[in-house]
């Protein structure tokens, strides 16, 4: 993580004119600026943490989707993004919304939220079950007026209470990731059948209503039977596009799209939810399901690994048309993908020790052999961003930093921090050389072959994964962190086992990669936050605990413009880089797509997300001449 054009039953004020109007709107804590121009206490269509929403209450459909797209035929491919419990190997629970366990990806696909983004726009929703919402004049409290024709798979309503019940339930017992992020979430409100306040403490931030808004809503009668804490294989009573369908523990699972879904017309779901099937296939090894997808067992392949996508697109499908490579350009931030250094453990606590490790890691050597030039060196956590600190702090930056000068590296007062560029040797001397001063500075002495810290023992370091596939890009690694007297091995366990250990944060190092929204929201205290570095299962899974960081955390939430926002973030970025939290990897600003060439899809994509499961379809002629139809 995610329409009839029935007039409105309530009052909805045009957006003509509002640009001139948002000067004017004063900025309380906590209110979300929505539609700027609209009054408090007004039913509105939309939600917008900064700026104009694109889309007038009478809108048909989103931009980017078709709305004469055909449904039906079935999409297989494995998942190349998943959140919360899910697993993209294997699952033994369809409580995809809770710590415990291991779900498969898109289960989301099954629960219909109160609102839904819009994918041309960095972080406006719209209306799903709720039909409009009104704030209050303070800001602390939303009242969703709902659909009253939202339905359950069973023919029941969808009502205020289910959604009360939903958000109170997730609060309590849901996946950290919501729970932590829902804190000042106060309480909710039945206010009648179709309508349901939610009330927050005054303390939140101005993205929280929104990420509120996407939180799948439950029966409420269904979980008062069925302990929501617990895993389970039963597929639970929901509302979404689709249903669990047919399935097989740790191999397949199918997304039935729904046939009477209630809310097929509505204007943000026209042109989607076109699949009959979204199959998911889970495979252990990433070369056994390119197997699969190259003898057509699956459809769709979105491809991570280079030197397949350089090197082995050379089958007899492929030669012969049948199956294409596609590049889709991507506009999201790309977030942070690396080796993630668990700063829980003493031996990793000094970042000079944290530091040091970065100069073992020869990206320039790794890229030319191993990538085929395809890459760019991740430096920030907000690569492919105007959230990426670059250059010298500007004054604004300062003056959030400048509280800090004492706590903080003269470092994050300069030039933001780069990672070493090698000689593309594979065991550059002269970075090592500085990787072994930094051991000495950190207490560190090489006797013999082995360096010993402070401890009187040998540095060990053990790299977790769960994929066979990771091996030869960390084996050279390894062979560097060897020269520098590391006992460095690399340990590969099976899916479940992976996740349970991440969970408890119970690794030395392991590879993770996060993306982000062009929008900050809540969810970035679960990432670099203190208090989510103590609860298991956050995205903390380096431990960053640093009263700074929580502090700019605070500022970019804050933040009253975009560009406020961004010149948080990237204060917050240079404090994060400096901290040498990870050893960062690679990125790409596209999607590099392989697909039997059976679909149709939008000409220009959405930029802000690529939710191919969503918005494409099956091009029946062309599926007919692969012999794919029906």
């Amino acid at each position: 993580m995610s329409n009839t054009s029935t007039p409105s039953r309530r009052q909805l004020l045009k957006l003509t004119g509002a640009a001139a109007v948002a000067a004017s709107v004063p900025f309380v804590p906590g209110v979300t600026r929505l539609a700027s121009g609209t009054e408090t206490g007004q039913a509105r269509h939309g939600l917008s943490v900064f700026g104009d929403l694109k889309y007038a209450p009478d809108f048909t459909h989103f931009d980017y989707a078709n709305p004469e797209a055909p449904q039906g035929g079935k999409f297989i491919f494995t998942a190349p993004s998943w959140g919360y419990n899910q697993n993209p190997l294997t699952y033994n629970t369809f409580n995809s919304f809770i710590l415990k366990g291991d779900a498969p990806p898109r289960m989301e696909l099954c629960f219909d939220t109160l609102m839904v983004r819009a994918f041309d726009e960095p972080d406006a929703m719209y209306g799903l079950v709720a039909e409009t919402v009104e704030i209050s004049e303070d800001g602390n409290t939303y009242i969703f007026n709902l659909r009253p024709e939202a339905r359950f798979h069973d023919g029941s309503k969808l009502t205020a209470e289910d959604v009360a019940f939903s958000l109170m339930l997730l609060k309590g017992d849901g996946h950290p990731q919501i729970s932590q992020n829902i804190q000042e979430l106060q309480d909710t409100e039945v206010l009648d059948e179709h309508r349901v306040a939610v009330h927050f403490t005054g303390n939140q931030s101005r993205q929280m209503p929104l990420f509120v808004a996407a939180l799948p809503i439950f029966s409420k009668r269904y979980y008062t039977r069925y302990d929501f804490s617990q895993s389970t294989l039963t597929a639970p009573l929901s509302s979404g596009a689709y249903k669990v369908g047919k399935h097989a523990v740790g191999r397949y699972v199918e997304y039935q799209r729904f046939p009477d879904y209630w809310g097929n017309d509505l204007p943000v779901l026209k042109g989607q939810k076109n699949f009959d099937i979204v199959r998911i296939d889970f495979y252990r090894d990433r070369q056994v399901s390119f197997e699969a997808f190259k003898k057509g067992e699956m459809n769709y392949r979105e491809e991570f690994f280079s030197k397949i996508w350089a090197s082995e697109y050379n089958f007899p499908a492929f030669e012969e048309g049948r199956v294409v490579k596609r590049e889709f350009p991507d506009g999201r931030p790309s977030g942070a993908q690396g080796w993630f250094i668990n700063t829980r453990r003493e031996k990793f606590k000094d970042p000079d020790v944290r530091r040091a490790l970065s100069y073992a890691f020869d990206f320039e050597w790794s890229n030319k052999n191993l990538f085929f030039g395809v890459y760019q060196r991740t430096q920030s956590f907000f690569e492919n961003s105007e959230m990426k600190a670059e250059g010298m702090p500007g004054p604004q930056e300062l003056k959030l930093l400048d509280p800090f000068r004492d706590q903080l590296p003269e470092s994050v007062f300069g030039e933001p921090y780069i990672q070493p560029v090698s000689n593309g040797s594979g065991s550059d001397r002269s970075l090592l050389r500085e990787a072994g001063r930094l051991f000495k500075q950190a207490g560190f002495e090489r006797q013999g072959s082995e360096l010993i810290g402070p401890d009187g023992t040998q540095l060990t370091i053990e790299f977790l994964n769960n994929s066979p596939s990771f091996k030869r890009i960390i084996l050279p690694y390894i062979k560097n962190l060897e020269r520098l007297g590391i006992k460095a091995t690399f340990r590969l366990v099976d899916a479940a086992q992976y996740q349970s250990r991440l969970n408890d944060y119970d690794f030395d190092i392991c590879s993770r990669r996060y993306s982000l929204t062009p929008t900050l929201s809540e969810t970035i205290r679960t990432f670099w936050g203190s208090e989510a570095a103590k609860i298991p299962g956050t995205s903390n899974i380096a431990g960053i605990s640093d009263p700074v960081i929580d502090a700019l955390l605070d500022k970019a939430l804050e933040a009253q413009t975009r560009e406020d926002m961004n010149v948080a973030a990237r204060a917050l970025d240079r404090v994060l880089r400096s901290g040498h939290y990870w050893v960062p990897q690679w990125t790409k600003p596209i999607h590099t797509v392989a697909l039997w060439d059976m679909f149709g899809y939008p000409a220009e994509p959405p930029r802000y997300d690529f939710p191919v499961e969503d918005l494409w379809w099956i091009d029946q002629e062309k599926a007919e001449k692969l012999g794919k139809a029906g």
